[in-house]
């Protein structure tokens, strides 16, 4: 998802593109969940909207139950948004405020006809009831609610339509702490009873380690590392992935008197109108090398269920020196071409996870 750039004057040219989203890679499996962390800036919530149509992907494909939502169009598009919705981040611009809530949450109802004209106050009641609310507040205006009660109208406005996929667009980054434990728990209640499969954008890596047991983390528009949920809390391969987790406030650490390591970034993101070559963090990583400027790491599945985009994947302090990824792109360990090596063909970036992988400890494939 790329977004012009264009000069002032009166001959306004395009002089670039802001690089919001520059080919992300992911599968999300049917009525599960798959967290998406990262800095502020790294296109989380630009990714989510691309995936809801909200903005229309530059290239690449979105593909749902055989359909590739980036290319249909509006028409076609229509009876298909009540498959995908969308939660998002501010309860309090998200909602009209010129609307009372059964309004708000009757839109959806009365746009694609899912229910009689005269029912939809009842199924307007029954939606509130299931989120928490009281039915007989249908006829109140946002104003006169809480941000944790406004939110949760948000949560029944994108359960109108019974949809099969919910985009959260950090939906608990705006309440309090009690409240954001209550609103956690209601999502996680309506995906067991709905089969809903979740995409769960979030800063918070608690809260996403307690909603989604499949994680995938953003730097700069890439993905840099995804995996299942222990694969990437006790076994981080990706230097931005572990300074990640080292900001992150350890509870059994503090009880024991324990203290991790916290890993210090130098140097400010990059812009996304003008990223760095080859790997987009290398400019603030510890151990990047030549090879990290000259190309980009590809996103290599080292685990069952577990892929990092580095050219020195390893455990905190157990980086190679050496990187894994030069005989798989067919250079040196400067990534100059090495006319001895020989490339592999397999790594194209797809969704989802392969039955081989490279395993870093034995420096072979493994199989599943």
């Amino acid at each position: 998802m790329y977004f012009p750039v264009r000069s002032t004057g009166i001959i306004r040219r395009k002089v670039g593109d802001i690089q919001a989203v520059d080919g992300i890679s992911l599968a999300l499996p049917k009525g599960g969940s798959v967290g998406l962390v990262g800095e502020s800036g790294c296109g989380k919530s630009t990714a989510g909207r691309a995936i809801t149509r909200l903005y229309q992907p530059t290239a690449g494909s979105i593909e749902f139950e055989g359909r590739d939502l980036a290319t249909i169009s509006n028409r076609e598009l229509k009876p298909l948004r009540r498959e995908v919705q969308m939660i998002f981040q501010d309860p309090y611009s998200s909602l009209n405020p010129r609307h009372t809530v059964g309004s708000i949450v009757a839109a959806p109802l009365r746009i694609h006809n899912v229910v009689p004209k005269n029912q939809t106050l009842k199924r307007v009641q029954e939606l509130l009831e299931v989120v928490g609310l009281n039915p007989e507040h249908y006829n109140r205006y946002p104003n006169e609610f809480s941000g944790g009660q406004r939110q949760r109208i948000g949560i029944a406005r994108a359960l109108a339509l019974q949809p099969k996929v919910i985009v959260a667009d950090e939906p608990v980054s705006a309440l309090d702490v009690s409240i954001q434990a209550q609103v956690i728990n209601l999502l996680q209640d309506l995906q067991r009873e709905f089969d809903i499969a979740f995409l769960f954008i979030a800063h918070d890596l608690a809260v996403v380690r307690h909603f989604c047991p499949e994680i995938a983390v953003m730097y700069l528009g890439k993905i840099v590392e995804i995996g299942d949920r222990d694969s990437i809390y006790n076994n981080a391969h990706h230097p931005y992935t572990q300074a990640l987790l080292s900001a992150v406030p350890d509870v059994k650490q503090a009880i024991t008197g324990g203290r991790r390591e916290r890993i210090q970034l130098t140097g400010d993101v990059p812009s996304p109108i003008d990223p760095p070559s080859g790997c987009r963090f290398r400019t603030r990583c510890p151990i990047a090398q030549e090879i990290c400027s000259r190309h980009e790491p590809p996103l290599l599945q080292i685990g069952r269920r577990h892929k990092v985009a580095c050219h020195f994947p390893g455990r905190l302090g157990e980086h190679p020196h050496a990187p894994l990824t030069a005989g798989l792109l067919g250079v040196d360990a400067e990534g100059r071409p090495d006319p001895g090596a020989s490339p592999s063909s397999d790594l194209v970036e797809q969704p989802g996870y392969a039955d081989t992988w490279f395993d870093l400890d034995k420096k072979s494939i493994g199989r599943a």
